[in-house]
C-alpha cells in the first residue's frame, strides 16, 4: 500500500492527482483553451508549465498529505502531443529525483479503461472516446484488443471541429454537452435531427458526418442547439436497446485527468512494475504508443 502521486499531460489538460490503495484522494487539473481555433501544441505546454507547480501544492493539499509522503508516482508516457508530454515527463523526473522515489511510466489509453474498474464492472466491453481515438475494446490474452475503430478522425477531435465551426473556441465538447441540454430544456424539447452515421462493420467513419453537420449549420435551417444533441453519442440507449448493463465512471475521471494515471500506476506497481535510479534518466516519451501496443502483465 503505497500513497501514489498521478501526472497527466498528454494533450490539453495537466492534472495532478494521490490516490492510495485505490482510492482517490485528490484530483486536479487545469485546461488549455482558446476562444476561437484549436490546439496549439506549444502554447498548451507553455500552459502546463505555467499551472504544474501550482497544481501539484493543491493536489497535495486536497489529499492532506505532505511532499515527503509520496512513495511513487505514475506519470503519462504517451500517447498525446510530444511538447506537452515533455513537461509531464520532465516535471515528473524533477520530483522524483528530489523525493528518491520509484516511478510508473502509464500509457494514457490504458488508464482511461483502467479507471473503469472503480464502477465494479467485471470483464467490460469498453468504448473509449477521446480526443484522436474512438475504439472497441475487451481485454483478451494479455492485452487490450481493440475490436472496432475510428477509420478517419477521433470522435473529440470531431466534436472540436464542429464547435471550431460554430465558433465556441477549445475545447468544444463541454459547450456542446451545454448546448445539447439547453436544446432539451425549450418548451417542445430538443428536435433529433438525423445525421448519416457510417458504420463500416465493426469500424465507424465521422468525416462524412462532420461534413454533413458543417453543411446544416451554415444552411440556417437549423438550430445550433438541436446540431449538438443530435451529434452526440447515445451509448446509454444502445445498451438499454440491447439488453446489456451500462456502465461509466464519474465525469471528472471520463476526462483527461492524474487520478487514471495514479490509479493504474498503482495497479502496476503492487504487480512489481517500476522503474528507479538511474534507470528513471533514460524514460523518454511515447507520443504514438497504441493501447493495443501495451503488453498488460498486471492482471
Amino acid at each position: 500500500m503505497v500513497i501514489v502521486l498521478g501526472i497527466e499531460s498528454t494533450a490539453h489538460t495537466f492534472g495532478v492527482a494521490v490516490v492510495k490503495n485505490g482510492k482517490i484522494l485528490s484530483n486536479v487539473r487545469d485546461a488549455y483553451t482558446t476562444e476561437k481555433g484549436g490546439i496549439i501544441p506549444m502554447e498548451a505546454a507553455k500552459h502546463h508549465e505555467t499551472v504544474k507547480s501550482v497544481l501539484y501544492e493543491k493536489a497535495l493539499e486536497e489529499a492532506k498529505i505532505k511532499e515527503k509522503d509520496i512513495e511513487l508516482i505514475a506519470f503519462s508516457q504517451g500517447p498525446g502531443l510530444a511538447p506537452c508530454l515533455l513537461q509531464g515527463l520532465n516535471f515528473m523526473k524533477e520530483l522524483a529525483m528530489k523525493l528518491k522515489v520509484s516511478v510508473v511510466p502509464v500509457n494514457h489509453c490504458v488508464a482511461h479503461l483502467e479507471i473503469g474498474k472503480i464502477t465494479g464492472a467485471k470483464d467490460p466491453v469498453l468504448l473509449y472516446a477521446s480526443g484522436a481515438n474512438t475504439q472497441v475494446i475487451a481485454y483478451a490474452s494479455g492485452k487490450y484488443r481493440v475490436f472496432g475503430e475510428t477509420l478517419d478522425i477521433g470522435i473529440g477531435n470531431f466534436i472540436d471541429t464542429f464547435a471550431r465551426e460554430a465558433g465556441m473556441g477549445f475545447p468544444g465538447g463541454p459547450k456542446i454537452q451545454e448546448l445539447a441540454e439547453k436544446a432539451k430544456e425549450k418548451d417542445n424539447g430538443a428536435n433529433y435531427i438525423e445525421l448519416p452515421y457510417s458504420v463500416k462493420g465493426m469500424d465507424i467513419a465521422l468525416s462524412g458526418l462532420l461534413t454533413n453537420l458543417k453543411q446544416k449549420f451554415k444552411s440556417g435551417k437549423y438550430t445550433v442547439e438541436d446540431l449538438a444533441f443530435s451529434l452526440q453519442e447515445m451509448a446509454k440507449i444502445m445498451c438499454e436497446e440491447r439488453g446489456a448493463r451500462f456502465f461509466v465512471p464519474e465525469n471528472s475521471l471520463l476526462v483527461d485527468n492524474a487520478a487514471m494515471i495514479a490509479f493504474t500506476g498503482e495497479i502496476m506497481f503492487n504487480k512489481g512494475i517500476k522503474v528507479s535510479g538511474k534507470e528513471i534518466e533514460k524514460l523518454d516519451i511515447l507520443p504514438r504508443q497504441r493501447t493495443d501496443d501495451v503488453i498488460v502483465s498486471w492482471k
